[in-house]
């Protein structure tokens, strides 16, 4: 555990911590989020679109694994749901068994106008004929309708085969899941990469983490968001400073030296500061 100096400026507060800026006087950039990208899907790798040392933003496709089924399938899928689509648009069953309903309605009402004339004029059997034909053409109207709803969620199926076949297509990118720069390919072009098979790595460097140790009489816990401006010596520019905030206080305190470890987030836009570099930094009070 690194030792660290502290330096207090102005007064303490009752509580006995520091009540203005303390200086920490050794601290050490770290990287907040690094990865190795895995491929979710296994077959060879046809494609990688960025070269070592490019900095890129979230989602930007870095590579591809072989995707030709994949696009078949999704073809296929789409070409099903388009027919399922025509079905559901399809509403002649309903309109015929609609207007068959309408001619045996009228044919029976005109048969028993004729009866109620003419008692004769039309058999009973022939009655029987029409009352059967208006109940087959509402029955023929429920069946169209049924075949209607049955066509709808087919279509909904159909769209969720659409949908699944899209992702699977989507899982065959390699996407950076935030911004950084890409550090290092593992797997050449042509070579097979299996499900889970680390592929790129890539580190994020517009954020970045000063850690350090202070002595825990001098920081409270709820420090938690003070400004801070980190100072480091960079290659042809001496104390150059980078503003950040608080992000950390260890409610850990070790027996040994009494300190606590702490970091702070580092706005680094400009990407001139790098991990691994020594630092000091100045931590404020609060507002």
């Amino acid at each position: 555990m690194a030792l660290v100096s502290l330096i207090l400026v102005g007064r303490l507060g009752r509580s006995g911590f520091a009540a203005e800026e303390i200086v920490v006087e050794s601290v050490l950039v770290t990287l907040i989020e690094q990865a190795e990208i895995s491929a979710l899907e296994g077959g060879p790798l046809v494609h990688r679109e960025i070269v070592e040392g490019t900095t890129v933003d979230v989602d930007t496709v870095l590579g591809k694994i072989d995707d030709r089924e994949a696009v078949l399938v999704l073809e296929r899928a789409r070409t099903e749901l388009k027919i399922a689509q025509m079905l559901v648009e399809n509403d002649i069953k309903i309109r015929f068994a609609r207007k068959s309903q309408e001619v045996a309605q009228s044919e029976l009402k005109r048969s028993l106008e004729s009866v109620e004339k003419f008692p004769k004029s039309v058999s009973q059997t022939e009655l029987d004929r029409l009352r059967l034909l208006v109940e087959k053409s509402a029955l023929e109207i429920e069946q169209a309708t049924l075949d209607q709803t049955q066509a709808t969620l087919t279509q909904q199926l159909k769209q969720s085969d659409v949908d699944r076949a899209r992702l699977q297509l989507d899982r065959r990118l390699i996407k950076a899941p935030f911004p950084g720069m890409i550090v290092q390919w593992k797997k050449q072009r042509g070579e097979w990469v299996e499900p889970g098979t680390p592929v790129v790595r890539i580190i994020r460097l517009n954020r970045l983490r000063a850690e350090a140790f202070v002595d825990s009489k001098r920081l409270p816990p709820n420090s938690i968001g003070r400004k801070v401006i980190l100072t480091v010596d960079l290659a042809g520019a001496p104390k150059s400073r980078f503003e950040g905030k608080l992000t950390f206080v260890d409610p850990e305190i070790d027996p040994v030296n009494d300190q606590v470890r702490i970091w702070a987030e580092i706005e680094n836009g400009s990407l001139a500061l790098r991990p691994g570099l020594a630092a000091s930094m100045t931590i404020h009070p609060n507002d």
